[in-house]
């Protein structure tokens, strides 16, 4: 949610007149995180009422792609799913154009991150998510996880002159497991559906406005895809269940999310199996896209790429400790 393409005040007013009846905008500000879409918090005003959005430009993704992100989002909303819902214009259009972008309205979820986040956090999560891909299996468009194996495939030779002999060695022989695995009876099996993809702990809300953390809600749904359930549990897990400085799992944290997943949606016994490579597999595609930003950024406002190492240790200790990663998920 960096900035690449800039909007006014003015811009966005004339804009908004033009094609909704949201009122006039009061203010508009730039969302520094993130790395992908231009996002703004949007502030308007209507008949002595003020209301808040989130805006955003996309700068990769194309007017074809866009409708499967959005009317995901709505189709959640409407099953009482907590994720933002998109605004439809005057002609009932889900995606407009901005500044020579395609550009959307949605509505803005209230409370903050937990980027220190607890067992219970994590368990709210674990349940949601869960409810969530239930939440999404009548969804009638379908559209693959754009930063799956064949985008691994096709990133990993733009990257590698960048790496040291060691960290070329790693890349290549995961990648090479993860096509012998994404090629299996057992991986066919898993069961699957639409998916976030990119459950970190500063794409989920907690409202405390009655002094407890509830959970308020997913967003930046904007990497979803249809995957298998279990790359985005192991996404999921991979960023709240770890200590963040050694990437190691925090084994309260990890079943306490994962217990309260399989409270909603048991998991298979194909994917309790599976869960050691998926896991790798979801360690993987952060490390490649990390490195891609890293080495092959792209000039923007307020963008500050993540490290990319951080995905190297994890995507290690999942290799190395496999033992430990099965007594995560077995242990109900």
């Amino acid at each position: 949610m960096a900035v690449f393409t800039s909007v006014n005040l003015n811009e966005v007013n004339v804009w908004l007149s033009q094609h909704y009846q949201l009122g006039v905008a009061t203010d508009i500000k730039g969302i520094s995180s993130g790395i992908e879409n231009s996002n703004f918090f949007l502030s308007t005003s209507k008949d002595g009422v003020s209301d808040e959005y989130v805006l955003t430009l996309f700068e990769r993704l194309t007017k074809e792609q866009l409708p499967f992100y959005l009317e995901l989002m709505e189709h959640l909303a409407l099953k009482d799913i907590s994720v933002p819902a998109p605004v439809r214009d005057n002609k009932k259009s889900i995606l407009g154009f901005l500044n020579g972008k395609p550009a959307a309205i949605v509505s803005k979820l209230s409370g903050s991150s937990r980027l220190n986040p607890d067992v219970a956090h994590c368990e709210a999560v674990g349940a949601m998510l869960a409810r969530m891909h239930f939440a999404g299996q009548d969804f009638k468009l379908s559209q693959p996880n754009l930063r799956s194996l064949a985008w691994w495939q096709e990133t990993v030779p733009k990257i590698l002159m960048h790496l040291n002999d060691a960290q070329k060695t790693l890349i290549m022989d995961e990648l090479n497991e993860q096509m012998n695995f994404f090629s299996s009876p057992q991986y066919n099996q898993l069961p699957e559906g639409p998916s976030h993809c990119d459950l970190f702990r500063d794409n989920v809300l907690f409202d405390n406005s009655d002094g407890k953390d509830h959970l308020g809600g997913f967003f930046d749904f904007y990497f979803a895809g249809n995957d298998k359930w279990l790359f985005d549990l192991a996404v999921t897990v991979n960023d709240w269940c770890i200590n963040l400085k050694t990437g190691e799992l925090d084994m309260a944290r990890s079943q306490g999310l994962i217990k309260q997943y399989q409270t909603v949606r048991p998991l298979k016994q194909v994917e309790i199996d599976s869960w050691s490579m998926m896991l790798r597999a979801a360690a993987l595609r952060f490390w490649i896209s990390r490195l891609w930003d890293f080495y092959l950024p792209r000039e923007a406002e307020m963008l500050t790429p993540h490290d990319p190492t951080h995905f190297e240790r994890i995507l290690k200790l999942r290799r190395e400790y496999p033992s430990v990663i099965n007594a995560h998920i077995h242990k109900k």
